[in-house]
């Protein structure tokens, strides 16, 4: 696993360490392809999610499941207002809770930036989570030039 870089702790500090707690979120970080970007979501998303994957299965928690934004190359790096203008309406309502619904919100929504608009950033996916029923949420992964990954995981009910 890489070292983690600065802008990883601080987005850590605003959404939380690595869990499994399957409840609010988490941020992690690790090298991928790629190629290798929504399997790696999806991976983290089962991990967070932790017993309650086997629990309730795997088409619970995918049922929902669906990308619902992706960064073109020609599109300014500004995650805050990329996370805003997403025209889903199941994230419309999660993406307010990231942004201003936590403890610290220009704390966070800094971190935000500094993780996810580097002009090293290649690669930007939102994709929606949740069981279909009392959870929903987001997960947001980007991947910059070398690989480094960034999956923050924001799950409520």
């Amino acid at each position: 696993m890489p070292e983690k870089p600065v802008y990883v702790a601080e987005l850590e500090a605003s959404f939380g360490s690595p869990s499994q707690n399957g409840f609010g979120s988490a941020v992690f970080f690790e090298r991928v392809t790629e190629a290798d970007l929504e399997m790696a979501a999806r991976e983290k998303y089962r991990y967070f999610v932790g017993k309650n994957w086997e629990r309730f299965g795997e088409n619970a928690w995918l049922k929902v499941w669906k990308e619902v934004y992706c960064r073109k190359s020609e599109t300014r790096h500004d995650i805050i207002a990329e996370l805003r203008g997403i025209q889903d309406q199941a994230a419309e309502l999660s993406v307010p809770m990231i942004l201003e619904g936590i403890e610290a919100p220009e704390k966070a929504r800094e971190a935000l930036s500094r993780t996810y608009d580097s002009p090293d950033t290649l690669q930007l996916s939102v994709f929606v989570i949740g069981d279909g029923e009392a959870m929903s949420g987001l997960l947001i992964a980007g991947r910059r030039i070398g690989g480094d990954t960034t999956i923050l995981v924001f799950l409520y009910d």
